[in-house]
């Protein structure tokens, strides 16, 4: 191991260990309600986020009208309010989702094709202080054929630095190869709330200091910040990476409020020729994310990458 690298790793183990010694300090009294097409999460009766497994409309589980602890919510309104929120893209930007443009030449991004869900593997509850589920989700064609099985692990726990959410994905065809194509709409998406966006006053940042869309949009970095001040309050969502994905995400950050965290648009983000990842039967690929929602003090920001060392200190 090189020199930078020992560095890095010590301080992001040192991070780890800080924020771990820290974690018996913090505390949410999370609680979970199953309906018949959702779940509600709360903290001490306040609302959290809402897990959305069934829509007529959106073809593909997501969380809509996600909060900060505080109650401070931190995505779109869903449904956007008229005369209150930017009413584009209604449903394909809910809140927080994981779809994807191009599979199999499928579009689950736009509704054209969905992200089924089957049953809960594992249902929701608190357990040991966090939420905690597991879903199994088929991809289906337009034509409903079945594209592949999806295991999907999610998790909210209360970290020093705010709520915690981590989504893990696992896809694995059974009947025939699955094709991910090269596109900007591929990946971890989220649509902050209206004051949040940068058009409002908030700001976009990634791990290696870079600001808003012009200077963020289409490089890779370790995590992403997109925040603001609502109610006087600092507040925002940080997506981070799993170190092990198959491959860095790039950024695809827009200023009027949304961000993508994206491993295939090679092509799309000018990094390259057009990506094809391909997944055989009997292979899986598996992406992981973690998504810090946070809130506090208008002039102190959370360390973030003392965030990410304990999202990675989790793996």
């Amino acid at each position: 191991m090189n020199h930078h690298r020992f560095v890095v790793s010590f301080v992001l183990f040192a991070a780890a260990a800080l924020l771990a010694s820290n974690h018996r300090t913090v505390a949410a009294e999370f609680a979970v309600q199953q309906k018949p097409d959702r779940v509600l999460i709360t903290d001490a009766g306040r609302p959290v986020a809402t897990y959305v497994f069934r829509d007529d409309k959106i073809l593909r589980p997501y969380f809509a009208n996600v909060h900060a602890p505080g109650g401070i919510q931190v995505t779109r309104n869903h449904p956007p309010v008229p005369d209150v929120d930017a009413t584009d893209h209604d449903t394909m930007h809910p809140g927080v989702w994981l779809a994807f443009g191009d599979v199999s030449g499928h579009d689950f991004w736009r509704n054209k094709a969905r992200i089924e869900h089957e049953r809960f593997v594992e249902p929701p509850a608190v357990r040991d202080g966090r939420v905690a589920f597991t879903a199994e989700n088929t991809f289906r064609a337009a034509d409903g054929g079945e594209i592949c099985q999806q295991t999907s692990r999610l998790t909210l726990a209360a970290r020093p630095a705010g709520y915690l959410l981590i989504w893990e994905a696992t896809c694995r065809p059974e009947q025939r190869d699955m094709v991910f194509g090269d596109q900007e709409e591929m990946g971890l998406g989220l649509r902050v709330a209206t004051p949040l966006a940068v058009k409002q006053g908030g700001a976009i940042r990634d791990a290696l200091g870079r600001r808003n869309e012009r200077e963020v949009w289409g490089n890779a970095a370790d995590w992403c910040d997109y925040s603001g001040t609502v109610a006087g309050r600092q507040a925002g969502i940080t997506t981070m990476c799993d170190p092990k994905n198959f491959r860095p995400s790039w950024l695809h950050a827009r200023d009027y409020g949304a961000l993508v965290v994206n491993p295939f648009g090679q092509q799309a983000f000018r990094k390259g020729p057009a990506s094809k990842v391909v997944v055989r039967p009997g292979e899986s690929l598996r992406l992981r994310y973690g998504i810090l929602l946070h809130a506090g003090p208008k002039d102190a920001a959370p360390d973030l990458q003392a965030a990410y060392a304990d999202f990675v200190g989790q793996l």
